[in-house]
């Protein structure tokens, strides 16, 4: 799988490069410290060379599969090591740069590529704690091997916790950012299921006139003595006829499809409608059941897929938990209307109610657990709010609440 751009790499090396030229030159010609410098250009030539070939690289594919970042992250922390050791070793306070292909590392790659990068890391630590040039400071530089050790052990135990707490949370956004195209792509396709809907009503609404006239002229035919006495003729009629019925009864069926809501997607529609439109969709034998309090029957909303989608996934949801029943409780107080939705089943599980409305968090397997998730944003994206708890007797409650400015009163 490609998903690191080379050019994100080949910007950061870049860098890199300059920074640690700038470290040389400073340390050996303005703070007058002795270090092997033409080994330490060296090596800083090398990452030069290969950002070069990188760059040619880049050209073909400019994308690098996990392995491939790998190989250039391995790389980075090799050279920077190569620098430290040339440079002081563990005493060197620029060591610390260890850390960034480590975070690279647990952003975009598999934990797997992480833990053998961290455990290269660490032995390379081990390493120049043992072997490297030391650093002439000019002056005396004591420090007690507890302390030596120290720097040691704070240095392996920050990149496990870099390591672990980057892949964590880099973990997490790509969970967020791969249930937000899924539910893009699921509202794309109810977008698309409903336009088919407007297309299929305007076709009933602008084929049934042209078609009343149809039968009007081949009922004339029918009527008529010349054809009446032609048997031939008459045949050729009477078939148009059944055709026409039968074109007839398409649009008839068509025209009882209860998603279309006529052609124009600012369309009024009642609460209570769009409501049994969605129960009616997912029943299996289940009760609806709807109260009302100070809110009448007849209040309108403008249809929009977004809270078509997002209340059928919520009421497709009660009625899989159900036992028998559901219950629908709509209200309206003097700023905000609402809609309760509530099952017989077993109510949310304690270990799933605060985690309701975050990606892949499912009651069962079945699914991928990106309903609620999917529902919940396109309510908030309406700039509405939705909680989920338990009723006194166990029940799952899921409770939507609008401005009343969405009704249309």
């Amino acid at each position: 799988m490609n998903t690191v751009l080379l050019a994100n790499i080949i910007k950061i090396r870049w860098l890199a490069i300059l920074g640690q030229l700038i470290t040389l030159l400073v340390i050996t010609f303005i703070l007058n410290y002795s270090i092997p410098f033409l080994e330490s250009i060296f090596v800083v030539s090398l990452s030069l060379l290969v950002n070069v070939l990188s760059y040619f690289l880049q050209k073909k594919n400019p994308t690098l599969n996990y392995k491939k970042t790998f190989i250039f992250l391995i790389y980075d922390i090799t050279q920077l090591i190569a620098l430290i050791y040339l440079t002081g070793g563990m005493f060197n306070p620029f060591i610390i740069l260890i850390l960034a292909p480590i975070i690279i590392s647990a952003s975009y790659l598999p934990a797997f590529w992480t833990i053998l990068l961290s455990l290269y890391s660490i032995l390379l630590i081990f390493f120049i704690n043992v072997y490297s040039i030391p650093f002439n400071w000019n002056q005396t530089f004591i420090t007690p091997p507890i302390y030596n050790l120290g720097i040691l052990v704070a240095l392996i135990i920050t990149i496990i916790f870099i390591a672990i707490y980057a892949y964590l949370f880099a973990s997490s956004a790509r969970k967020i950012s791969n249930a937000l195209s899924e539910a893009k792509l699921q509202l794309s396709n109810q977008k698309k299921t409903t336009e088919v809907a407007y297309l299929s009503a305007a076709a009933v609404h602008e084929l049934s006139t042209p078609l009343n006239t149809i039968f009007l002229v081949i009922n004339d035919l029918i009527n008529e003595k010349v054809f009446m006495k032609n048997t031939f003729l008459m045949k050729d009629i009477k078939l148009l006829k059944s055709q026409a019925e039968r074109c007839k009864q398409i649009l008839l069926r068509l025209s009882k499809n209860p998603n279309n809501l006529k052609d124009n997607f600012f369309e009024k529609i009642k609460i209570i409608d769009l409501i049994k439109i969605n129960f009616d969709k997912f029943n299996d034998n289940k009760i609806l059941s709807i109260s009302y309090n100070n809110f009448d029957k007849e209040y309108k909303i403008f249809f929009k897929d977004e809270i078509n989608y997002a209340l059928g996934n919520i009421i497709q949801n009660s009625i899989l938990y159900s036992n028998s029943k559901i219950k629908i409780f709509l209200e309206l107080n003097k700023d905000n209307f609402f809609i309760k939705i509530e099952d017989d089943g077993t109510g949310f599980a304690k270990d799933v109610l605060d985690k309701l409305g975050e990606p892949y968090i499912s009651k069962n397997k079945k699914g991928m657990g990106l309903g609620i998730f999917i529902a919940k944003n396109l309510i908030e994206n309406m700039k509405g709010e939705i909680a989920f708890y338990n009723s006194k007797n166990n029940n799952a409650i899921v409770e939507i609440k609008f401005d009343k400015a969405i009704l249309i009163l």
